[in-house]
């Protein structure tokens, strides 16, 4: 008789494969809510961060009328205040988030001569020379802008101001898009049903346990059905029957007289207070989702913006190249040329500023442009720069990654970093409502300290941020006398350095001191090498003892920059440039048009969608036109 073989055991390997595919389908949309994996183009230039601060001590000597002159634009925001909090504790988000605030047009006084780091120890003042601030000469605008569009800000009571200092603390500047983008409500209707029903739901048990009251009973309760009927097949306004209003009538009378009988208070407010908290919950949880997708959306970069840089870096290395003629190599060396340097990952970032900045020049011949990019943007932006001339002027595309790992591997900081972006939340310790406001800071990040050893034949150069446009001829700045000035730039007095004591450490640092602005800087680079500033850096980066992470790091640049740069500061003159055209919309068309510079800090990037349509015309008169690639990507800001 055949044997017949035994029955072959079932795999388990196939099932526990498919269940654990199943499962991963299920974790994809949450992690995607909860920002862990975007399936999108994500920049890394200007990732949010947060960092909380311990309350500060007593500002001593703190004169605080003269911290901020005017609070318009902050108070836009949610901020209105009249004058720095001398008991500070402050919050730091990171940002890309959000930075103009009206800047104190005093001049400073010459501090004591710098030193080598750690920085000078503060002594009694003597009398010295006062360092003015660089007068700029303003004239009227060539171009022919619709000022008309330019809108004033929207006054907000105190409620509206309270609500938006707390949605701000905790958002960000997705608190201002949402109060400049609040729709008109199209389910009115809809929320008045809500609120009927959740009334007489709160009602109705008591009313159901009271004797004699049987017909009110089967009243509420069959309005409650007809509402939730209702409810169930509308969503808007227009969703709804027509009959509507009647039945909202009859509702009103049912709650009336249910609120006529006597029940058990207790119950009922038990009963409302369910409701508030968990509509409260339920509004906390969109607020958090809109300002996730905000988020989302002001930090991805654009499907056109990425097409344009992947079909420019091809064409670099299908064609042959277009710089091969070495006549601009000399300038880039040239110590007596003037020279502009700007870090950025963006093409039409960088062209904007380059463009507007020769539109705005009287002579471009002895003009270079330093261009430092990472790796990834290197061809891309080579490419784009050597299709497109610039009247005489040059253009140095750098790849920053690449001269630090060859030129300069002692240094741990290989990738570039764009200025960094902080929003600093002040608040008084005695009266937190009253004198609490936001301030927005831009700042120079861990690459720009590399600057002046990557560029070691230059003597004096012009740092632009990307998100820059030009108005005025800055060549000037150039020929300043700058005394033993390392960084000129526009002070920033809403924020004063003894209100990041904590951030700062315990060092010797002067609490008066105004903060600085990055976006248009001029950089002594003779004076950095004499006094050290970049082994000053380093010594700071590594007194701030481990870092753990990328996003600590750059949390790091905010107390570096301000303290290597103690005394070594030159006020440049406030109409130099006006900041926050990137979160700001309470910005007049007068204050535009009488700065020789714009810049767009804030989350709101001019050539992104979620750009103020105000401010955005400013950028877009700067770009390329008739460009083959933009016209194939689609490119349209």
């Amino acid at each position: 008789m055949k044997a017949t073989a035994p029955p072959a055991k079932r795999r388990r390997g196939p099932r526990l494969a498919v269940l654990a595919l199943v499962f991963c389908s299920l974790l994809v949309p949450i992690a995607f809510l909860f920002n862990r994996f975007p399936a999108v183009y994500v920049t890394d230039e200007r990732p949010q961060q947060e960092i909380e601060l311990p309350s500060f001590d007593h500002l001593r000597g703190m004169d605080s009328g003269r911290a901020v002159n005017e609070v318009r634009r902050e108070s836009d925001g949610g901020s209105g205040v009249n004058a720095v909090s001398q008991d500070a504790p402050a919050k730091i988000s990171k940002i890309s988030e959000d930075s103009h605030s009206q800047i104190d047009t005093d001049p400073s006084r010459v501090s004591i001569k710098p030193k080598v780091f750690p920085p000078p120890k503060i002594e009694q003042p003597k009398p010295k020379p006062e360092v003015k601030p660089v007068p700029v000469l303003v004239q009227p605008g060539k171009d022919v802008i619709n000022h008309n569009k330019i809108r004033r800000p929207k006054v907000l009571n105190a409620d509206d101001v309270e609500k938006a200092k707390a949605c701000q603390l905790e958002f960000g500047s997705y608190c201002l898009w949402s109060i400049e983008h609040k729709e008109v409500m199209k389910d009115a209707i809809v929320k008045i049903l809500k609120d009927q029903l959740f009334v007489a739901r709160s009602y109705y048990p008591s009313i159901a346990k009271l004797k004699g009251k049987e017909a009110l009973t089967r009243e509420l309760k069959q309005n409650i059905q007809e509402h939730e009927r209702v409810l169930s097949e509308s969503i808007v306004d227009a969703d709804l029957p027509s009959f509507i209003k009647k039945k909202i009538q009859k509702m009103d009378q049912s709650i009336a007289t249910a609120k006529s009988c006597t029940v058990d208070c207790n119950n009922v407010d038990r009963k409302l207070r369910q409701i508030l908290h968990m509509t409260e919950d339920e509004a906390h949880f969109h607020m958090k989702q809109s300002a996730y997708l905000y988020n989302l959306g002001v930090h991805t970069m654009p499907k056109s913006h990425h097409c344009l840089n992947m079909r420019l870096t091809v064409e670099y290395f299908k064609s042959t190249p277009l710089d091969s003629d070495d006549s601009s190599v000399d300038k880039y060396n040239n110590p007596d040329h003037r020279h502009y340097v700007i870090l950025s990952k963006s093409v039409l970032a960088a062209s904007v500023v380059i463009n507007s900045t020769v539109s705005s020049s009287e002579d471009t011949e002895n003009v270079v442009f330093h261009v430092l990019t990472d790796a990834q943007n290197f061809y891309a932006m080579k490419h784009w720069f050597a299709r497109n001339s610039y009247r005489e002027s040059a253009v140095h595309v750098v790849n920053y990654e690449q001269i630090i790992l060859e030129s300069l591997p002692e240094f741990s900081t290989q990738q570039l970093y764009l200025p960094e972006e902080f929003r600093v939340f002040i608040s008084s310790l005695e009266r937190p409502t009253e004198k609490s406001r936001m301030e927005y800071l831009s700042i120079f990040s861990h690459s720009h300290f590399l600057i002046p050893e990557i560029f070691k034949d230059l003597k004096k150069v012009i740092v632009l941020d990307d998100d820059v446009v030009v108005q005025r001829d800055l060549s000037f700045l150039l020929n300043l006398d700058m005394g033993d000035k390392v960084n000129g730039a526009v002070k920033f007095c809403g924020l004063r350095l003894g209100q990041l004591k904590n951030l700062l450490g315990k060092g010797s640092y002067d609490p008066q001191s105004c903060a600085w602005m990055s976006g248009v800087n001029v950089l002594n680079l003779d004076k950095w090498r004499e006094y050290n500033v970049t082994e000053n850096y380093l010594q700071l980066l590594r007194k701030l003892g481990k870092i753990e992470d990328e996003t600590s790091l750059r949390a790091a640049a905010l107390p570096i920059s301000l303290l290597s740069f103690q005394h070594l500061m030159y006020p440049l003159d406030e109409k130099l440039t006006l900041s926050g055209l990137g979160y700001d919309y309470g910005i007049e068309e007068e204050a535009i048009r009488s700065s020789a510079s714009l810049h767009y800090n804030g989350n709101m990037k001019p050539w992104l969608e979620l750009g103020i349509p105000e401010y955005r015309m400013y950028w877009k008169r700067f770009l390329t036109r008739d460009e083959r690639f933009m016209d194939e990507c689609n490119v349209s800001p």
